[in-house]
C-alpha cells in the first residue's frame, strides 16, 4: 500500500473554505469601503450571501434565497456596534446565515458557542486549565479564552447559536460583554476589552419563545432580524434543489435527472400541511406537528436521492421519497398518522398526475 500525506476530505468544510473561491474573488474585485478587520465590504459582503457576477465574470452563487433588505439590514447591523439576533421558525436558515456571515466579515466561522440546556457561564465567557490552576493559581497561561473572548480580543464574529435555550443566567453574562464591549476576568483583575471589528450573531427560534425567554436588557443589545420561510413555492424548491446539488457533490452523490419534479412534490407537500390549505385555496387540511420546514424538505430529498443512486436506477422517483415524507410528517404516531392519512386520501389521492406518489406513500405506511 502506498502512504500518502494528503489530508482526509472534511464532510462539511466551513463555508470559508468551501468558497474560498468566491471569497477570494470578491475580495479581489471589492473596492469599496470596508470596516475595520472586515475582509470585505459589506456590499461584498451582501453579494456572497445573495449571489452575482463580478466584472471578471466570476459567478458568485447564492447562499441565501430571500428577500435582499434582511441581508442588508443583517450586515449593516454587524457594522455597527449593535450585535446581531436572527430570529424565525425551524428551518428558515439562521445557522446558515449567521456561519456565512461570519465566514464573509471575518473569513472564519469557528468561533461557535452552541447553545443547549446545559451551557455552561463558561461556554460564554471563559474557563480554566485546572491542572495549572491548581498547581500555580490564577494566572494568563491557565485561562481557557471562550470563542465570545477570542472573538473580543481579534476583532472577529462570534456566533451564538441556538441562545433561548442556553439557561436565563448564562445568558445575561452576554449584557457586559455587549453594552460594554469589555469581558472582566477578576480572578486576575484584569480585563479583556473588544477591538474594533467585534461584533456577535446569535440565532434562536420562535418555537422556543418562552423557555428560557431573553431579558429586556439582553434583547435591547441586539437588532433583530426575522428571517422568513420562502415566500412562494417557486422560491422554496429553488433553494431545497441549490442545496441538494451541494450536498449530494460533498457526498459524491450522482445528479438525479429530472429530480426537479419530486423536489417540488416535496415542497408542495410540506407547503400545503404547512398553510393548513392546498395551493389552489380550495381544500383546507390539517397541519401535523412538526415543523415541515425546508431544511426537513432537503433533507428528504437528499436522502431519497441517495436511494435512487445506490439502490435504484439513479433516477429520483416518488418510492425514493416516500418514506422520508413519512418521517417528517408524522412526528406524534396517534394525531400526526391520522392527518398524514386524511391527507393521501383527500389530497394526494384525487391529484392528477400523483398517482404514483399517492401509491408509494400507501406502501410506505401500510
Amino acid at each position: 500500500m502506498t502512504a500518502t500525506n494528503s489530508a482526509p476530505a472534511a464532510l462539511r468544510p466551513h463555508a470559508e473554505d468551501a468558497f474560498a473561491e468566491e471569497l477570494g474573488a470578491l475580495a479581489a474585485a471589492d473596492d469599496r469601503p470596508r470596516p475595520e478587520r472586515w475582509r470585505l465590504s459589506p456590499w461584498a459582503v451582501a453579494t456572497y450571501l445573495l449571489g452575482g457576477t463580478l466584472p471578471d465574470g466570476t459567478v458568485i452563487t447564492p447562499k441565501y434565497v430571500g428577500p435582499r433588505r434582511i441581508v442588508e439590514v443583517a450586515v449593516a447591523t454587524l457594522a455597527t456596534d449593535r450585535a446581531l439576533l436572527l430570529l424565525g421558525v425551524p428551518g428558515t436558515a439562521k445557522t446558515w446565515v449567521s456561519e456565512h456571515l461570519a465566514a464573509a466579515v471575518s473569513g472564519d466561522s469557528t468561533l461557535l458557542v452552541q447553545g443547549t440546556a446545559g451551557t455552561a457561564e463558561e461556554a460564554v465567557r471563559y474557563g480554566w486549565d485546572y491542572a495549572r490552576l491548581l498547581a500555580h493559581g490564577p494566572s494568563r497561561e491557565a485561562l481557557v479564552p471562550s470563542p465570545v473572548m477570542r472573538a473580543m480580543a481579534d476583532g472577529m464574529v462570534a456566533r451564538v447559536e441556538e441562545l433561548t435555550r442556553i439557561p436565563a443566567d448564562v445568558q445575561d453574562s452576554l449584557i457586559t460583554i455587549l453594552s460594554e464591549k469589555t469581558l472582566p476576568v477578576p480572578e486576575l483583575g484584569e480585563e479583556v476589552q473588544a477591538v474594533r471589528g467585534f461584533n456577535l450573531i446569535a440565532t434562536a427560534n420562535d418555537r422556543d419563545k418562552g423557555v428560557n425567554e431573553l431579558s429586556s436588557a439582553l434583547r435591547r443589545r441586539f437588532n433583530t432580524v426575522v428571517l422568513p420561510l420562502p415566500a412562494t413555492p417557486e422560491a422554496e424548491v429553488d433553494i431545497v434543489a441549490r442545496r441538494v446539488e451541494q450536498i449530494g457533490r460533498s457526498l459524491d452523490l450522482p445528479a438525479a435527472p429530472d429530480g426537479i419534479d419530486e423536489i417540488r412534490r416535496v415542497v408542495t407537500v410540506f407547503r400545503e400541511l404547512r398553510d393548513g390549505v392546498t395551493t389552489d385555496g380550495r381544500t383546507k387540511v390539517k397541519s401535523p406537528s412538526g415543523t415541515l420546514s425546508t431544511a426537513e424538505a432537503i433533507s428528504v430529498v437528499t436522502g431519497g436521492l441517495a436511494l435512487a443512486a445506490h439502490f435504484g436506477d439513479g433516477v429520483l422517483r416518488p418510492g425514493d421519497v416516500a418514506a422520508g415524507i413519512l418521517g417528517a410528517v408524522v412526528r406524534d404516531p396517534a394525531a400526526d398518522r391520522v392527518i398524514w392519512q386524511e391527507y393521501l386520501e383527500a389530497v394526494v389521492r384525487e391529484r392528477e398526475g400523483w398517482k404514483d406518489f399517492y401509491r408509494a406513500c400507501r406502501e410506505v405506511g401500510a
